[in-house]
């Protein structure tokens, strides 16, 4: 098992030391501040209409995989239904039923992390 460095909490001035980006405390912070999954649009209508549908028509990660040079899709099984282009607040924003398949695509998990850390830069709270 790789040995995980201490560092210093990613929020400016924070003294803090953890093995994770935030210390404890602002972690518990930003976790309330995003709220539930429920307070962020995520309610049944995505739990049975939208995800199941991306995940039913994407069962591989269709995400391509450009860091090995080619643009060939990742090919992992899919657990997350992404919303995309569009963000679920830009369709929200735009009039559109964010819970629609035709909106979403299917990733794996890695994926996943990496368009987002690429589509929303600061992360939710922005």
């Amino acid at each position: 098992m790789p040995r995980t460095q201490w560092r210093v909490c990613s929020v400016p001035r924070c003294p803090e030391y953890t093995r994770h980006g935030k210390c404890d405390e602002h972690r518990r912070e930003a976790e309330q501040q995003r709220g539930s999954a429920r307070q962020r649009g995520y309610g049944r209508q995505h739990e049975r209409r939208f995800r199941p549908a991306v995940l039913a028509r994407d069962p591989r990660c269709v995400c391509a995989s450009t860091e090995h040079g080619h643009d060939d899709p990742c090919g992992e099984a899919s657990v997350h239904a992404d919303h995309w282009p569009l963000s679920r607040r830009e369709l929200t924003d735009r009039g559109h039923d964010p819970d629609d398949p035709q909106h979403g695509r299917g990733l794996c998990g890695p994926c996943h992390s990496k368009s987002t850390a690429r589509e929303q830069p600061g992360g939710w709270n922005r």
